[in-house]
């Protein structure tokens, strides 16, 4: 079928005003120009809001960087190692707070203290306290689980738990973990049970406290006599962090009463001294009549005469005119008389 030109263009018109379109309505290049600069208008508008948002969502995260726990747990977190800080730069000095504690087990017998073990040749780098196989051993300080542990020929069953103050906790020989890496734990919360696994003599607890890889003696931290801290806090220090401190009353009324009686016996040998002076007095008296009773002869001084002489050297004269041949009762001013 064969449809001429007129009748065409006839049809599109009808169809155009049947869609609500005329020629009249088409929009013209710079209409369309308007609407295009109209769309990149609202696209700068979201960048602007998306910049926003990027600055409030920077200062949230710069804000919880503030809390201690992103920087606590972040080192050497993922080590398998005890001492996951060998290549940090530690401070020389730094206090610690170590208010909000709980005594690591119920006993407070230390069976072997902190330091050089001859017998074994190798530095005790804790302290071990005395618990039955079974014992619950608690968090020192609140903090979150690092590791969880075997080691045969050393701490056996272990726990190490980092703490908010900065410390490290070892927890050694054990039979039974209750917690596992990267559990949140609090102060006194139970985290394992004591045993005897690894290289132990018998069942004890050993127990370790560290600051960036440095293992602090616990006795500079806690008086496990009295199960408490010495301080509040305590300053951890390259020079001195393998002293123990003792803090304790019974320590301190001890050290008092061994100073007073010190101070009474400086005083007594004070006394004895000036009793002592008659006597040194007495014996020096004594050594001089001795050396006078020594000796074999005697000068005829001023003022002398034999019945002096002879008095003086326990004789008589007749013995003393023997002694010397004398005939006569008179003696010359520095003759030399035997008198033994």
């Amino acid at each position: 079928m064969i449809i001429s030109k007129k009748l065409f263009i006839a049809l599109t018109a009808t169809t155009l005003f049947a869609l609500g379109i005329s020629a009249q309505n088409m929009q013209s290049a710079s209409n369309y120009s308007k609407v295009h600069s109209n769309l990149l208008a609202k696209q700068d508008r979201v960048k602007d809001q998306i910049r926003v948002q990027e600055a409030q969502k920077y200062a949230a995260d710069l804000y919880e960087e503030c809390e201690p726990e992103p920087d606590i747990y972040t080192e050497g977190w993922d080590s398998d190692l005890v001492n996951c800080y060998k290549d940090a730069n530690v401070p020389n000095t730094k206090v610690l707070d170590v208010r909000h504690y709980v005594m690591p087990i119920k006993g407070n017998y230390v069976t072997s203290h902190y330091g050089w073990r001859p017998q074994f040749g190798r530095t005790h780098k804790g302290i071990d306290l005395r618990a039955a196989v079974g014992d619950t051993v608690y968090s020192a300080f609140s903090g979150r689980v690092r590791l969880t542990r075997f080691e045969r020929g050393g701490y056996g069953f272990y726990v190490i738990v980092r703490h908010e103050n900065g410390l490290e906790t070892v927890y050694g020989h054990l039979s039974r973990f209750l917690v596992k890496p990267d559990q949140y734990v609090k102060a006194g919360q139970p985290i394992a049970l004591s045993g005897n696994t690894g290289r132990s003599t018998g069942p004890h607890l050993h127990f370790e406290t560290r600051f960036m890889g440095y293992a602090i003696n616990p006795e500079a931290i806690f008086d496990f006599a009295n199960r408490c801290t010495h301080t509040d806090s305590y300053t951890f220090s390259k020079s001195n962090y393998t002293k123990a401190r003792d803090y304790a009353p019974s320590k301190r009324y001890n050290q008092a009463k061994k100073s007073t009686a010190e101070e009474k016996e400086t005083a007594s040998k004070g006394k004895n001294n000036k009793k002592e002076q008659p006597a040194v007095a007495s014996t020096r008296k004594s050594t001089k009549e001795s050396r006078e009773n020594s000796r074999t002869t005697y000068q005829v001084r001023q003022g002398d005469n034999l019945t002096k002489i002879a008095k003086e050297n326990g004789l008589s004269v007749a013995q003393l005119k023997k002694l010397n041949g004398l005939t006569s009762d008179n003696v010359v001013e520095g003759k030399v008389l035997r008198v033994k």
